[in-house]
Formats: C-alpha cells, structure tokens, sequence
C-alpha cells in the first residue's frame, strides 16, 4: 500500500458536465487523517487467494449469475434478458468473477486484471480477510487526484495529452463501436498506464471502484470537513472512478470528481475495487 499524508484538498467540483443527480458539488474544503490505500484494484489473482482461502462464494455465484456488457458476449451466444433503458447489460447465467462473460468464460489469461462481478458485500468480505477496508469516498477522490487541485482527471485538464491514451475507456460510438485507440476492448491489467502523483494506477477507467460510503447527492452540501465519514444510512454504496464502459456521450464519468452508486448486492462486469487501511 501507499502511505498518503492526509490534509486539505479540494473535493467535488462545481463544472455542469456530469449528471446533475450525481451530486457532485458544491466544490468544498475536506481535511483527511493519513491513510494508506492500495496502489491498483484488487486482481483476480489476490482475489483467488482469498477464495481458496475461505471458501468464499460470491452473491454473483449465489444469485447464479450476474450482468455482462452485451459487447462481450461471443457470436451465437444465447438470448439474454437485458436491462430496461440500458440494453447493452445482459443478465448472463453463469457470469461470475472466475466467469467474466458467462460459463463459456474464464480468467486464466487475465489474472494480472481488475476482479469484477463482485458485490460491496464481496469486496468487504476480501478486506475482513486481508485485515484493510474499503476507502471513504473523500479518501478514494484525495488519492485519485494524486496531488493536483482542480483538475479534471489524475494527470491534468486534457484527456490524450499528446495523442497519448491515459485510462481505459471507450473511443468511438457507444454501444456499437469501440475503436480500442486505448489498446482494450474489455478490462485492462492492474497496473495498466502511468500512475498518478501519487503513485496509483487506473483511478478512472477500466472498472468502476466500491467505496465504503453509502450514497446521497446531497450530502456535499452537509459534509463535515474533518474525515467525512458518508451519509449514515442510505440504499446505494458509492462506486468511483468510471470503467471500460465510460463514453462521453452517456457516461462522462471518468473524471476525479466523477460519482455514482450500486446496491450492496450488485454485480457487473465492469465493478471491482481496492483497499485502503488506518495509518
């Protein structure tokens, strides 16, 4: 893990460029106690060991399946129920995280990428056992920034600085077509592109990431500044950073200030997560 100092930082933003609904200002002052925060999202590799420690079994392997991007799926795949608004989402039998795409699937050539399909309650289960948690969400935005203060994602304002791809997202028209000018269709390896200022990797892109708060779009405007801890209750957990999946035209997303939410419970193929821990 890395070890960061904590202080002030700027959190949120006041820019109208993501979904209003997402509450992702008012820009405001958090002062943060120092903590130490995984450098990548948990692999399928470290997430094997966790299961063939414990046993462990998914909600995702419990429920029986869970939702794959209907990209993914190969030709001749069966019909699937998809998502109401959102029919790219296929709810696929015999989707888990050794599964990425279904039972025809597995991760023996993607071991040094992102676990997905695993619910808040999975990752919390992974972190009991490796003695950590899961990131504040002020303490998730803070890393993510890697030491800049208003910028739009973790290496600047410009999203190609230089023509060159930084984060794992979609290029083309979306669903229909991904020009992989990034060199990914799918996830992408842990520690895939430049890390921050901070020394972490993949903050926005590739998968989205649980936080330990729960979600409320208001709850900037009453956070308190010192180590806001969430909302104290709520029905969604906050997920940060955007995925794979992230296209401007429908998911502006990968972005610092970038926020969104799940149900403890969820599944897809485009959610992971990473670990944090008390300094």
């Amino acid at each position: 893990m890395l070890l960061l100092p904590g202080g002030d930082f700027l959190m949120g933003t006041d820019e109208c460029v993501g979904d209003l609904a997402d509450g992702e200002g008012p820009l405001h002052c958090v002062s943060l106690h120092p903590f130490w925060i995984d450098p990548h999202a948990v692999s399928n590799a470290r997430f094997h060991e966790f299961t063939a420690s414990t046993g462990y079994v998914t909600d995702a392997e419990h429920f029986g399946w869970s939702f794959v991007f209907a990209g993914l799926l190969p030709d001749g795949h069966p019909e699937t129920a998809g998502v109401a608004g959102a029919p790219w989402w296929r709810q696929v039998e015999g989707a888990d995280w050794r599964h990425p795409e279904g039972a025809h699937s597995d991760i023996h050539d993607r071991l040094d990428h992102p676990v997905v399909h695993v619910s808040w309650a999975d990752a919390m289960a992974y972190c009991a056992w490796a003695g950590v948690r899961l990131p504040r969400e002020a303490e998730w935005e803070h890393a993510a920034r890697g030491g800049l203060s208003l910028q739009r994602y973790p290496w600047g304002n410009e999203l190609t600085p230089g023509g060159i791809h930084r984060c794992n997202i979609w290029q083309g028209r979306f669903p229909g077509e991904n020009t992989c000018e990034d060199g990914y269709y799918g996830t992408a390896p842990v520690d895939a592109f430049q890390p921050n200022g901070f020394g972490l990797y993949n903050t926005v892109g590739n998968v989205w990431e649980w936080c330990s708060d729960w979600f409320s779009p208001r709850y900037y405007a009453v956070s308190p500044k010192d180590n806001p801890p969430g909302p104290a209750e709520g029905t969604r957990r906050v997920i940060r950073g955007g995925s794979y999946l992230c296209h401007e035209s429908y998911c502006f997303r990968y972005r610092n200030a970038a926020r969104s939410a799940s149900t403890p419970d969820s599944s897809t193929g485009n959610t992971g997560f990473r670990c944090a821990s008390d300094a």
